[in-house]
């Protein structure tokens, strides 16, 4: 097909900029649309004992996998049947105690309507999504919510753009307010997402990248300056925890806290630690994640915190390059 580009570099920006307007214009307008319908949905899923089984043909069906996708990670055991392959096979996947949640903006998609009578065979449930009130999909559902929209963002009004960014957020509104219904919690969330970023933000705990045992800089307070400065160099953190003949925890002494006094001329030989130290220490208990302990330096603007046990006993430290090193921050 012959290229006509007839926009200039500014008909480019204002046509994309139109498409954003009018797909969150359209996202906007379902906020009044949402009726007692959505909140039968959430009920019928959340009493649901099975899955939810998204179905949808051609861009409806991209949207729908994505929305399975984001139930599952949320609390809500969901599948994606492709409708063409259930008629193939993919149906056996379907239980009575199932949800099924069927999209199309027309309701009258062959693949998706030939489907229902075998739905309502085995007595499972549907909720449809559609933009189509009076639809086959509308009328056989048990549950409709209405995704209409007045204008598609394609200049044509023809390409399924501002329909299926409006399915997808009714998708997102579905997942997120069953994520509350369930109570889903942080640590729900962590075991659905293992790997990646996300999963060493929420499975990473402060005793896993902590510095222990041999590696943890420590002096007691009765000693000098001069034997401090060794024990920071040697175990590498910036920073040594001051400690009491208990182990428990009296301070911090950091490079900066060693560079103000050494500024002053002290003799190093002669002060002791405790003239130095920071007594007002900042800490953090060994159980919490460590993307706790990113925040509260971030938010403290410090680089180390010391680690208490649940008996506020000193076992560890954590500085700003261990959260680095585990990709924490």
């Amino acid at each position: 097909m012959e290229t006509k580009n007839t926009l200039t570099p500014n008909n480019i920006l204002e046509r994309a900029k139109l498409v954003l307007k009018i797909e969150s214009e359209e996202i906007k307008a379902q906020i009044d649309k949402l009726d007692q319908s959505f909140i039968s949905a959430c009920d019928m899923i959340l009493s649901s004992q099975g899955r939810v089984i998204v179905t949808g043909m051609g861009k409806s069906g991209h949207i729908g996998r994505k929305i399975s996708a984001t139930l599952a990670s949320t609390g809500t055991p969901s599948l994606f049947l492709h409708p063409a392959e259930a008629h193939h096979g993919d149906l056996g996947m379907v239980k009575k105690e199932d949800v099924i949640l069927a999209i199309s903006y027309s309701g009258e998609t062959d693949e998706v309507s030939n489907l229902i009578p075998h739905f309502k065979r085995l007595g499972t449930p549907i909720i449809g999504i559609s933009g189509n009130t009076l639809s086959s999909l509308s009328k056989l559902s048990d549950i409709h919510i209405n995704a209409s929209v007045k204008l598609e963002a394609c200049s044509l009004n023809l390409a399924p753009t501002a329909s299926t960014t409006v399915a997808l957020a009714l998708g997102d509104a579905l997942a997120i307010v069953l994520l509350e219904m369930r109570g889903f919690r942080t640590d729900d969330f962590a075991l659905t997402h293992p790997a990646g970023a996300l999963g060493r933000r929420l499975f990473i705990k402060v005793l896993d990248i902590m510095q222990s045992g041999e590696c943890l800089p420590t002096i007691q307070p009765s000693k000098s300056i001069a034997e401090a400065i060794l024990e920071i160099s040697a175990k590498r953190m910036g920073m040594t925890c001051v400690v009491g003949t208990n182990f428990e925890a009296l301070g911090i002494l950091t490079d900066g806290d060693l560079r103000r006094i050494i500024g002053k001329g002290v003799d190093i030989q002669k002060t002791v630690v405790e003239k130095a130290m920071s007594k007002e220490a900042y800490s953090i208990e060994q159980h919490s994640l460590a993307s706790e302990a990113a925040l509260k330096m971030e938010n403290l603007k410090i680089n180390h915190l010391l680690v208490l046990d649940e008996k506020k006993k000193l076992v560890g430290a954590i500085g700003i390059h261990d959260l680095l090193e585990a990709k924490i921050v």
